[in-house]
């Protein structure tokens, strides 16, 4: 058995881990990157990229559906090799890793261990080789992995999660998605435009992560127009031949696959926490400090999906930032952290910036709203389906947030983003330049429908200038 004894033990070669790595390398303390399982962040092998990959051939291929609205004939004709658009999507897929990979662990030598490890007391990790890791302080960093009730998994490979959806060469002819948050809508939006039959299920009663009841409203309706959507029923699957009956409350159905997209667990089974010193919530994930990524008062910080609250690249990107510059220092800092911003890529975007609807004080804010259908650029695009909903404070006319359901809403989410990152009013807003015609009109619309509904007003006669 070899000892090694380091400054900093990072635990997770993810985006998390990776960042971490990139404070404490320049910092010149001794570090030890260890990862369990396949390297590469979640987000290049199984996440984000692939699944924009699929949605890419889907909408291309979905779009020979409304040729005829400008005369084009024969796109009905049109067909689609399934086993060549995953080919696509994985080589895709392992560039993308690939590109992380020779940029991050392919360099590191011997700082970069590939094995699993666990605490043996607060400084000390064992790992599934038999070698021990001694450092004076330890990032978690060790991500999450798709939940998969333990029924399921008699089932076998007839139910799919993202770890394993990307490595299929082919399509099956139906699929039931259960689960429509984030990825589950995503794919399953996709599936059904390669003419996949979809059946989606949830137990919640919206769809999308989204909070306010218009914006849910409107993502029910849209997304019912694409597969049939249950809601509100726990999901139950059964065997029937060498398919699936999933069945929820009244409605059953037989399908070939079934997509779990159930959300993600933290990947602390197997850490030994016990051993580490640091308090644990009833989940058995460390309690730490958002700001300075710290456990307690302890050595050890955590970051990343493993945390379970923001599990979003650029979150986990900054908490590792965040972590590795503390483990880097005698002296911890707290940071700021950003505006929160998620978006969900189905066709259109649903998008959730700052605080949600279901944040507000519905007493002090204020709500500007805009349906799409009148908007001249959204009937241009044929997208004219969707809604967006801006709140402020009703006092100062600060941004506080927004959700939408709207083509092209991951341009607008940004802009609204950094807006209430800026700390801008409404009026504020309403003095920036809006070219006609672009979906931002759509934007402009809620703002002054909100503009109206606000105490701070611009000074001057014209409230979209300033006077001279």
């Amino acid at each position: 058995m070899a000892e090694k004894k380091v400054d900093v033990a990072i635990l997770g070669s993810g985006t998390a881990g990776l960042n971490a790595t990139s404070r404490v390398g320049p910092s010149g303390k001794s570090f030890l990157l260890i990862n369990g399982g396949e390297p590469g962040t979640t987000c290049a092998r199984v996440g984000c990229m692939p699944s924009k990959a699929l949605i890419q051939v889907a909408e291309d291929y979905h779009r020979r559906t409304h040729l005829n609205r400008y005369g084009v004939d024969g796109h009905t004709e049109l067909t689609i090799d399934l086993p060549e658009a995953m080919e696509h999507v994985q080589d895709l897929r392992d560039n993308f890793v690939d590109r992380v990979l020779s940029n991050s662990t392919d360099n590191m030598g011997d700082k970069f261990i590939e094995a699993y490890a666990k605490f043996v007391d607060p400084h000390t990790l064992e790992l599934d080789n038999g070698d021990r890791v001694v450092a004076e302080r330890i990032v978690i960093a060790t991500g999450s992995r798709p939940v998969v009730p333990a029924a399921w998994e008699a089932f076998g490979d007839k139910v799919l999660t993202t770890d394993t959806f990307f490595e299929l060469e082919d399509l099956p002819k139906s699929v039931a998605v259960v689960g429509l948050g984030v990825i589950g809508l995503e794919l399953g939006q996709s599936l059904s435009r390669l003419e996949i039959d979809v059946y989606g299920f949830d137990m919640a009663q919206t769809i999308g992560g989204a909070t306010d009841p218009e914006v849910s409203q409107m993502a029910l309706e849209t997304m019912q127009r694409e597969f049939p959507i249950y809601l509100g029923e726990p999901v139950e699957i059964s065997e029937e031949g060498a398919q699936l009956r999933v069945t929820a409350g009244e409605h059953s159905v037989v399908v070939d696959k079934v997509l779990a997209s159930l959300g993600r667990t933290p990947n602390v089974e197997g850490l030994a926490l016990e051993n580490a010193g640091i308090e644990v919530d009833d989940r058995g994930i460390p309690v730490y400090n958002p700001n300075t990524m710290q456990c307690g008062d302890s050595h050890i910080f955590i970051a990343g999906d493993v945390n379970g609250e923001r599990p979003i690249l650029h979150e986990a990107g900054d908490e590792g930032k965040i972590a590795g510059h503390n483990a880097a220092h005698d002296e911890v800092t707290a940071f700021k952290r950003k505006v929160p911003l998620a978006i969900n890529f189905c066709d259109p975007n649903i998008c959730l910036v700052g605080e949600t609807y279901q944040a507000l004080d519905l007493e002090k804010a204020a709500i500007g709203e805009v349906k799409l259908a009148p908007v001249g650029r959204a009937q241009i695009m044929g997208q004219s389906r969707g809604i967006i909903r801006v709140y402020g404070d009703k006092a100062s006319g600060m941004i506080l947030g927004a959700e939408m359901i709207t083509t092209r809403g991951e341009n607008l989410a940004h802009l609204l983003n950094w807006a209430i990152s800026q700390q801008l009013t409404v009026g504020d807003l309403l003095r920036m330049p809006f070219y006609h015609p672009v979906i931002e009109e759509a934007l402009q619309a809620a703002l002054n429908n909100l503009y109206a509904q606000v105490e701070a007003k611009n000074q001057g006669p014209v409230k979209e200038l300033y006077p001279l």
